[in-house]
């Protein structure tokens, strides 16, 4: 399977490769961006090498896919997006989203994970999307329930983020929801 590209009006959603290193790195130290992450930013530029690695792997084993989300007026790299636990014969996966501040109540959150709903129940014939949140994200809570996923309930200590079990919410969106 080679590695989809995709696009809307204002996104290309593109595979992230060792070229990326920077803007992989400049990502996921940002604090802001990793408050809700469940990881500790990062410190050395080599933690974004292995993260484009592991997003290689699983691509390569059908177990998740990572998109760099591409502003097209500015050509930058400005987030990601991907799938989690992609599970094919089950047809079902959960989506994980990030995006640089500066990028933040511009609407392109909402665009990208409408381009991946697409791509997952057109395409990969999934039937359900999840969303897996933490409670104090509430614009992402309120971004996913805009785009149809419903609550489905707490995951009690789901989650080790500096050494502190957190408690997680999670979303999800079947295909019959979304084909409204």
């Amino acid at each position: 399977m080679d590695f989809p590209i995709l696009e809307t009006e204002r996104l290309s959603f593109i595979q992230i490769t060792q070229e990326y290193v920077n803007e992989i790195f400049s990502i996921f130290s940002n604090d802001d961006v990793i408050q809700y992450y469940g990881m500790s930013p990062f410190t050395e530029k080599d933690q974004a090498v292995k993260m484009i690695e592991s997003f290689q792997t699983r691509f390569e084993n059908l177990q998740g896919m990572r998109w760099g989300i591409v502003e097209k007026k500015s050509n930058q790299l400005i987030g990601t997006i991907g799938l989690n636990n992609l599970v094919l014969h089950a047809k079902r996966t959960e989506i994980g989203y990030d995006l640089l501040p500066t990028y933040w109540r511009n609407g392109y959150m909402a665009e990208a994970i409408k381009a991946i709903m697409s791509y997952c129940f057109e395409n990969l014939e999934l039937y359900r999307i999840g969303a897996i949140i933490f409670p104090e994200n509430i614009a992402s809570s309120s971004l996913v329930e805009k785009l149809g996923f419903k609550k489905e309930g707490l995951l009690r200590g789901y989650l080790v983020q500096n050494n502190h079990s957190r408690d997680l919410n999670v979303f999800s969106i079947i295909k019959p929801e979304w084909e409204k």
